[in-house]
């Protein structure tokens, strides 16, 4: 007779692992991320329309890199340049969207996507609040140039790496909440030979 007092088994990697306090922690990484993020950017922005408003850009590593101002209406990249309210609301829905979603989230990886994205998205979306020309309809500076590629600013660069850990994140079945994706199993079975029948 089985003893009912015996105690559960817990799956191997899980011990530990449950309750609100990995959550707590992967959100403290999200967060983390996401200021950091905010702050850099907040800052080159500073110095660079402290320093560059006028002067010529400046090239660096032979060309392949050059630091110049520009203000752009527009989303990352310079797209939309007539659509920059549209783009703030959208801003806006994404970082709610985020924190609402972080209080499921408890991988590690996807704390750091998310917090890329967050941080990106804060760092345009205080430009269209803050700058000219006015709320929601302010100029996002960027400063970042490369050969044949639109001039971007770090908050762009975190919200690309940010989408492209996601994707890659959802490729390979990993979920928010830390459990992977279950494979459909195979329908073939291997054929085993029957006993003896190996020869000699």
């Amino acid at each position: 007779m089985p003893d009912s007092a015996a105690p559960s088994r817990v799956p191997a990697g899980q011990a530990g692992e449950s309750g609100p306090r990995p959550a707590r922690r992967r959100v403290g990484v999200l967060l983390a991320v996401a200021v950091t993020v905010l702050a850099a950017d907040v800052i080159t922005k500073c110095v660079v329309v402290a320093t560059l408003a006028r002067r010529p850009p400046i090239r660096l590593l032979a060309g392949l890199l050059t630091l110049t101002l520009s203000r752009n209406p527009g989303a990352a990249f310079s797209i939309g340049p007539s659509l920059t309210i549209v783009f703030s609301a959208i801003a806006v829905g994404v970082i709610v969207f985020i924190l609402r979603t972080s209080r499921r989230i408890a991988s590690l990886p996807w704390a750091i996507s998310l917090g890329l994205l967050l941080g990106g998205a804060t760092g345009n979306l205080v430009d269209r609040l803050f700058r000219y020309p006015g709320p929601f309809r302010g100029y996002v500076v960027d400063w970042i140039m490369l050969p044949h590629w639109p001039v971007f600013n770090l908050a762009d660069s975190s919200i690309v790496c940010g989408s492209v850990l996601a994707v890659l994140l959802a490729a390979l079945g990993l979920r928010i909440d830390g459990t992977k994706l279950a494979r459909p199993a195979s329908n073939r079975e291997p054929v085993r030979s029957a006993p003896g029948s190996e020869g000699p």
